[in-house]
């Protein structure tokens, strides 16, 4: 018991710090994060997804820059950051992700739950459920529908929103909880299509698995999902930050 205190004083101290002076940080830079950012002043942000993006977010709540709205995880974590950021920059936050949606259950809400919101950036976090679902048999879709059903998403939203701003999300899994050995090597097909689509149609790529395999470096891998699939507080912070980080170099 005694040896493990020191690393929890310097874990927490660590965790202290670093939310110390990203705020402080943030508060000196806003304005030269703001030029830089993919966001211009006015822009209307939408984050789609699954149960990682959807988050607890209460249905019927259209308002935007609303928390009930915009759940509980990373999307209302990355938006309550540029709010306090760029206060006075008319910026519009949206969340439309349900929880156990694949590709295709996007596109089949995506008139109203994307382009009628007409959004200058849309954020896209998807892909778990097509391989969590065909792994309990509940879907019988391939890496192949993935990728068709993603591209063809893709390709119609450009069509009908040509000056959108696209942020593509790395699909991500912590070994632990439903996460066992069996999720690879198909897991990484998938990221790898999500990568090769972004590559291809989105201005800005989020990591998430990259940065999640370093950080079970300092903690386990239960620390930041418990399930290995939906984050804890911890790993929807960090995911925000990434986001974050992604966005304003874009």
């Amino acid at each position: 018991m005694p040896s493990s205190q020191p690393r929890r004083t310097f874990l927490q101290t660590a965790a202290a710090g670093a939310v110390l002076a990203g705020a402080a940080g943030r508060a000196q830079a806003a304005p030269a994060a703001a030029s830089s950012s993919m966001i211009p002043d006015g822009s209307t942000i939408l984050f789609q997804g699954d149960s990682i993006t959807d988050a607890g977010r209460k249905r019927g709540v259209d308002q935007a820059n609303n928390h009930d709205a915009l759940g509980n995880g990373y999307a209302f974590l990355a938006a309550a950051e540029l709010l306090v950021d760029r206060p006075d920059a008319g910026l519009k936050c949206y969340n439309r992700g349900i929880s156990g949606n694949k590709v295709h259950q996007l596109a089949e809400r995506w008139q109203q739950d994307c382009l009628d919101l007409n959004p200058d950036v849309l954020s896209i976090l998807i892909g778990v459920n097509d391989i969590w679902h065909w792994l309990n048999g509940a879907y019988d879709g391939t890496i192949q529908t993935y990728r068709d059903d993603y591209r063809r998403l893709l390709e119609s939203t450009k069509q009908q929103l040509p000056s959108v701003r696209l942020v593509i999300c790395e699909p991500f899994v912590l070994k632990t909880g439903a996460v066992g050995d069996n999720w690879f090597p198909k897991f990484d097909e998938f990221r790898a299509a999500a990568k090769e689509l972004a590559d291809e149609f989105a201005d800005a790529w989020v990591p998430f698995q990259g940065m999640f395999d370093q950080a079970v470096k300092l903690a386990k891998p239960s620390h930041w999902a418990g399930d290995g699939v939906h984050p804890s507080a911890a790993g929807a912070a960090m995911m925000a930050h990434a986001w974050r980080k992604a966005v304003d170099a874009g």
